[in-house]
């Protein structure tokens, strides 16, 4: 009898122990499974005054398959430039031409919209001869648009969200463009 105690007592011990690596691969997997299914791989506008303190690499790159890269959407802002997905994409004051001035934490409260294949599509109210692409210096390509380097913003966590207007996070002013390529508020 004394043997059968110790074997469910044995028993015990070794699932209570193994309820807490249980515990942790479930969360890990919920983890992977809710950042592959989100739009953009993350919740959102939370963590912080720059959006997600993780970086959303599917905001920052062109659709898929040759989609859609740049669109006119119109926001509470007006008619303004947006990326195929509707979010809105934003030039940064402290750019030199087509030269970014964002990189590290500022590239990734603010990713480069990413330039990919030839010639980018572009939607209705996009002029194609002001679309463009520069290489930044870590050698990816960024779209430009009236030249301006382009951007989303982690702040932003829906189409035609445009949080990031007028901020002047990271020494100068960021601005929603129109489909001229002119600032979408008038600010200066």
């Amino acid at each position: 009898m004394h043997t059968s105690i110790v074997r469910t007592q044995d028993r015990r011990r070794r699932a209570v122990l193994a309820l807490p690596l249980f515990a942790a691969a479930i969360a890990l997997a919920a983890c992977s499974a809710s950042h592959a299914a989100s739009p953009g791989g993350s919740s959102g506008g939370g963590g912080g005054p720059y959006g997600s303190s993780t970086p959303t690499q599917s905001k920052a790159a062109t659709p898929a398959g040759g989609g859609t890269a740049l669109t006119v959407r119109s926001t509470s802002l007006g008619k303004i430039l947006t990326d195929g997905r509707g979010f809105t994409v934003y030039a940064f004051h402290a750019d030199k031409g087509t030269k970014s001035a964002c990189s590290g934490a500022c590239a990734t409260a603010w990713p480069p919209v990413k330039a990919t294949g030839t010639t980018p599509h572009v939607g209705t109210g996009v002029t194609q001869s002001l679309v463009g692409k520069a290489t930044r210096v870590d050698g990816t390509r960024q779209l430009t648009y009236a030249g301006h380097p382009l951007y989303l913003y982690q702040g932003d966590s829906a189409p035609g969200s445009a949080n990031g207007d007028g901020s002047t996070a990271f020494g100068a002013r960021w601005d929603a463009l129109t489909a001229s390529g002119g600032d979408a508020t008038g600010g200066s």
